[in-house]
């Protein structure tokens, strides 16, 4: 992910893809969903498949990126009488909210991820994320994300 031409969005997306299908995904299903090519989306595959197998539940430190997406299906795509009893509104309606936080150079060197559904993106939901998540000097950047913090959170990172 670090350094990666394909943003943090389709990144968050291919991990929802591969963690909630039981039998697997192919990477071409990911290129197709993405709009990436297949080599790119094998890449994302092998490099989120090593991230998951480290595991740990230690604090972020140094410079940590945060930045959430929704994640479905476009409205368009869908059955008539479906969108009109699923999509009751615009942007985010009907889709999963998806948080995610990217370490950048970790103290072995490599990027760490991770990533969490989030019931909505108000700030007294994300908040409490970032406060948990990233440790002592921590630096925090997103593109958006800033804004929604507190005080209290800025001073934190």
């Amino acid at each position: 992910m670090e350094d990666s031409p394909i943003g943090l969005d389709k990144w968050l997306t291919a991990m929802w893809q591969i963690v909630n299908c039981k039998n697997g995904i192919s990477s071409y299903e990911i290129h197709r969903a993405l709009g990436i090519t297949q080599k790119s989306a094998w890449f994302m595959m092998h490099r989120i498949r090593v991230a998951m197998q480290r595991g740990g539940f230690d604090k972020m430190n140094g410079e940590v990126e945060v930045d959430e997406t929704f994640i479905g299906g476009k409205s368009r795509f869908m059955h008539k009488g479906r969108r009109a009893a699923k999509i009751k509104g615009t942007g985010g309606m009907g889709k999963a909210a998806v948080m995610g936080l990217l370490e950048r150079h970790g103290p072995d060197g490599h990027s760490r991820v991770r990533v969490k559904q989030v019931p909505n993106t108000r700030r007294a939901t994300l908040a409490p994320e970032v406060r948990q998540h990233p440790g002592e000097a921590g630096e925090l950047h997103g593109r958006c994300f800033r804004q929604r913090l507190g005080r209290d959170e800025r001073r934190m990172l």
